[in-house]
């Protein structure tokens, strides 16, 4: 009985188990925010609306791509020469600014783009309706024309 008691003893006074420490990882994308180009020249309502067409189909290839996993314009801003923002989903920020700038609205100097890399929690972000990359390599090639 005092082996059985001083076992017990032991047991209860036994510091628990430490889980094995978490590893901590990220999922990489590149954050492209666009901005209005100060001074940039005006231009005649119907060539906007073209432009502007043109802005929105670049932006709807780039995610049937994969490429590009979300895109959306700012509102409610303090700084209204902030328009809006796109989460690219590449290998590296030179190829994501290579596809940010094939849009229409940053060759005519309308908008402006800043690329950085944005790290996030792995598993914490999902873009369920953004096609995986290896699915439609060739619209992100065609969009490159």
């Amino acid at each position: 009985m005092t082996l059985t008691t001083a076992l017990l003893l032991l047991t209860l006074g036994a510091a628990p188990a430490q889980p094995a420490a978490k590893k901590f990882e990220f999922d990489k994308h590149y954050l492209v925010l666009l901005e209005r180009v100060p001074g940039a020249k005006k231009l005649p309502e119907a060539e906007l609306a073209q432009l502007q067409k043109e802005h929105l189909a670049h932006l709807t290839r780039m995610g049937e791509s994969g490429k590009m996993v979300l895109a959306g314009p700012f509102d409610e801003q303090d700084d209204v020469g902030m328009r809006g923002a796109c989460i690219y989903r590449t290998a590296t920020k030179a190829e994501a600014k290579q596809l940010a700038k094939q849009d229409p609205m940053v060759k005519a100097g309308r908008l402006q783009v800043q690329v950085m890399a944005w790290y996030t929690e792995k598993g914490y972000l999902a873009f369920p309706k953004a096609p995986p990359v290896e699915d439609a390599k060739d619209v992100a090639k065609d969009a490159g024309k």
